[in-house]
């Protein structure tokens, strides 16, 4: 199998042009509220960050609702709805951006599924929370090779819950996620996910 390197997957029609985001509202039907089972503003605290945030409307839709908040989002495509004042928005790839400062949440809706270096970028995210900051992301281990139980037992270990049933990834308070994996590749041809949508497949090798 021939494996694509970040440069390549960027490049990809299903990275690319995926719109998992881009009409996803605050609240409501087909919201941030829905898909994480709470409001994000409950737990923003006095900064929000939200990685592969579409178009930014959950962002948008959150500065009308709430003030002294910094609201942060970050998505590979810059197809961003007008900025709200206190709304920045980023067109970065995740896997290389950096902020300049610790965030009380951080969410990933349904991004990591289109990331090649997902536990790469696990461990760099982990590191911008705050203190009593929350971390929380869809995950689906089943699209990380190897994978399993093992890689289960290694993010608890570090103290970074998983739900096999909802197939997301918790974490409270900035961690330290050093995992015996070595990224090889990912892989745009796996297919639907359990979203349903085509995803990223990624392949690691283990190094103990």
């Amino acid at each position: 199998m021939e494996l694509l390197d970040d440069r390549a997957l960027h490049a990809s029609s299903v990275v690319a042009n995926n719109a998992m985001n881009r009409e996803r509202q605050l609240l409501g039907v087909n919201s941030y509220a829905k898909a994480l089972g709470f409001d994000p503003l409950t737990r923003a605290g006095a900064s929000w960050l939200d990685l592969c945030c579409g178009s930014g409307r959950a962002l948008i839709q959150a500065a009308g609702l709430t003030q002294g908040v910094t609201l942060t989002g970050v998505d590979l495509v810059e197809a961003f709805l007008p900025a709200a004042p206190g709304v920045t928005l980023v067109a970065a790839p995740i896997e290389t951006w950096a902020p300049e400062r610790a965030f009380d949440l951080i969410t990933c809706v349904h991004g990591l599924h289109y990331v090649g270096d997902k536990l790469g970028v696990l461990a760099r995210v982990l590191t911008w929370l705050s203190p009593a900051g929350t971390f929380v992301a869809d995950l689906d281990l089943a699209s990380i090779h190897p994978g399993g139980r093992q890689l289960t037992a290694h993010l608890r270990a570090a103290g970074v819950d998983y739900d096999g049933r909802r197939k997301r990834i918790t974490c409270t308070g900035p961690r330290d996620l050093d995992l015996p994996y070595r990224y090889r590749g990912a892989d745009d041809r796996a297919g639907p996910n359990y979203t349903g949508q085509p995803a990223v497949n990624s392949y690691y090798e283990k190094t103990i």
